[in-house]
């Protein structure tokens, strides 16, 4: 889905204050010491995270993460939270509303502490980030996926522009539990300004970020300029 305007674009909601609530637990003292561990490296040179595999000499495209304090996550419909779920790792996303329905492999950190990708292959699954949360715990799940996947052709995440506030998305985890989403809202905003904390920062709920790639590819097919973000917070569990 290609996008004209590099310009922040937010649906439903606005940018609001940053929630600074830390998960708990040995999880929790993990994910804190990852997130320092990005910002660190934000720090000293751009961080890349991934998702967007073009053809051309770089094949999964790059997000610059932007070194300036950055707005958090818009904010979300008040009300009750669901429990918590124990830690599980994700093997099948769903997203009903544009027809994604594909398995989820952990990713890591690559070289330069750069987020890792889903592998570049035909029909790639999407990636979830192995050092955030799992789906359905408190705190922010981060799930990549591609737009495109160089020479396969479209990827996993083709659509996820299309998504829209109140949609659904579920995760299966490994224990056979389900973390059923509402998507809150949806940003697209240039790499350039990547907001950094709204993704990766603490919030003291289960919520859920997928990522991928937007804007129009460069000519040489090198890769794109923006990125879609959506937000979305644990609505049911099963």
């Amino acid at each position: 889905m290609r996008h004209s305007s590099r310009q922040q674009a937010v649906h439903r909601r606005e940018p609001g204050p940053e929630r600074t609530a830390p998960p708990r637990g040995r999880t929790a003292a993990r994910w804190c010491w990852t997130l320092a561990g990005l910002l660190l490296v934000v720090g000293v040179a751009a961080s890349r995270l991934s998702g967007c595999a073009a053809r051309g000499s770089d094949p999964v495209g790059t997000v610059q993460v932007a070194r300036q304090p950055v707005a958090s996550a818009p904010p979300t419909s008040g009300g009750a939270s669901p429990r918590p779920l124990a830690r599980s790792v994700p093997e099948r996303l769903e997203i009903p509303a544009i027809g994604v329905d594909t398995p989820v492999v952990p990713v890591g950190l690559g070289p330069g502490g750069t987020v890792g990708v889903p592998p570049i292959e035909a029909n790639a699954p999407a990636g979830w980030y192995q050092y955030s949360p799992t789906p359905g715990q408190v705190g922010p799940a981060v799930i990549l996926g591609h737009v495109t996947v160089g020479q396969y052709g479209n990827g996993v995440f083709l659509h996820l522009a299309r998504v829209v506030a109140g949609d659904r998305v579920v995760l299966v985890l490994k224990d056979g539990a389900s973390a059923v989403f509402t998507v809150d809202s949806v940003q697209t905003v240039a790499k350039s300004h990547f907001p950094t904390s709204a993704v990766y920062g603490s919030v003291n709920r289960p919520e859920l970020r997928l990522i991928t790639c937007a804007g129009p590819r460069g000519a040489d097919g090198s890769g794109y300029p923006d990125n879609t973000i959506v937000y979305a917070s644990l609505a049911t569990t099963s």
